[in-house]
């Protein structure tokens, strides 16, 4: 027994045990009769459902990813430029955080139909939802650690005439990055959720369009295949993150080990 925990730890399995245990049980509560196959389809029902509906889930993935990268990268732009232009300013950090917190006490599904109603059916309502959920995380996360950069390191380049940039440059940035790609894990996840949530109300492609559709037909095992992508997605998402991550920031990953 040890030796198969030393094993799976090795290679970074652990994860699996919990997610094959919940499958296992999931099956059995599928299979036993315990909870009826239209409410709950087993997994096997839901593999099956996704490999037969395999290119039509494609089709639609392409749209829902092309909004979530749209309002993710408009997203990540505007964090940087707000929680900067905040930190410079304290008279707009006094006035805009209240504003800041304001936009995420709305909730999405209340927005999304005004935003439809205001930019139509096409991609534009969905990648504004997007980018309202995403850009929350990454501006409080860089303000924060603005707030509590290395005064000392700041002073003694002051002491040594530097500019508002190269403080920014060579302290305040380097030091924002970490609160930073923590923000941009949670928004990553965001950005597929919120682009499905707005697909919901409207438009003619998407995996929120093809829940909709296999809804109002009963296909549950198909809405349950929907599901397990976008989980995928997000997973692979913040996965992708964190290769960035290392990439952007070696020095962590030595410190970390």
């Amino acid at each position: 027994m040890k030796k198969l925990r030393s094993i799976f730890k090795r290679r970074n399995l652990l994860p699996v045990i919990p997610i094959a245990a919940i499958l296992v049980l999931w099956q059995l509560l599928s299979s036993g009769d315990l909870v009826p196959g239209y409410m709950l389809p087993s997994p096997l029902r839901v593999t099956q459902a996704f490999i037969a509906d395999f290119r039509l889930l494609m089709f639609h993935l392409q749209r829902t990813l092309m909004e979530a990268m749209a309002g993710l990268v408009l997203a990540i732009a505007a964090s940087f430029v707000l929680a900067i232009t905040m930190d410079a300013s304290r008279f707009l950090k006094q006035s805009l955080s209240p504003l800041l917190l304001l936009t995420q006490t709305m909730p999405t599904i209340a927005i999304a139909p005004l935003l439809i109603l205001w930019m139509g059916y096409g991609v534009a309502p969905k990648i504004a939802l997007v980018f309202l959920v995403c850009f929350f995380p990454m501006t409080i996360g860089l303000l924060g650690a603005f707030s509590n950069a290395d005064n000392d390191a700041i002073n003694l380049l002051r002491s040594m005439g530097a500019t508002k940039r190269q403080i920014y440059q060579y302290i305040k940035l380097p030091q924002g990055l970490p609160a930073f790609f923590s923000g941009l894990k949670i928004a990553g996840a965001y950005s597929i959720v919120g682009a499905v949530i707005a697909e919901w109300l409207g438009g003619d492609a998407g995996l929120g369009v093809y829940m909709i559709r296999v809804r109002r037909s009963y296909s549950f095992d198909k809405m349950f295949a929907v599901i397990l992508l976008t989980s995928i997605l997000s997973l692979l998402l913040i996965k992708l993150i964190t290769i960035i991550e290392r990439a952007v920031m070696p020095y962590r990953r030595k410190e970390n080990e």
